[in-house]
């Protein structure tokens, strides 16, 4: 890590964080694939519990019923490619050019934002002003 005091001058990212910024990015994106691909495979498992079941699981006291899992299977995977997209809008952006650069204000995202949040595309500044 570069603990350093930037000057106001200096480029947004130097080359080693540009490089660690970016693999985390794609190891990201990893993650969101398999995590994308075990929700896929978990509702293909329970679309076949459903079209054999004959049980009335939305009464039954054990547990979830296969609706919510549903539910809550779909919303996962969704998810997942939502983050896909924002991993690859990021990537699109650091081999652009412009990845560490608010897209509101211009200002740079300062490098601690994006260790936490590698995808953001706004500064704190504009994120808090965004969400207030």
């Amino acid at each position: 890590m570069n603990d350093r005091v930037r000057s106001a001058d200096e480029d947004v990212l130097d080359d080693a964080e540009r490089e660690e910024l970016a693999a985390l990015l794609r190891e990201r994106r990893e993650t969101d694939i398999a995590e994308a691909q075990r929700m896929a495979e978990s509702l293909g498992v329970l679309l076949s519990s459903r079209s054999e079941s004959t049980a009335d699981d939305e009464h039954d006291p054990e547990g979830p019923t296969l609706s919510s899992e549903w539910s809550r299977l779909q919303a996962l995977r969704s998810d997942a490619a939502h983050d896909i997209v924002a991993v690859d809008a990021a990537l699109d952006r650091l081999r652009i050019g412009t990845y560490g650069v608010c897209v509101r204000c211009g200002e740079p995202i300062g490098v601690d934002r994006l260790r936490a949040r590698p995808t953001a595309e706004l500064c704190i500044r504009c994120a808090v002003a965004v969400e207030s």
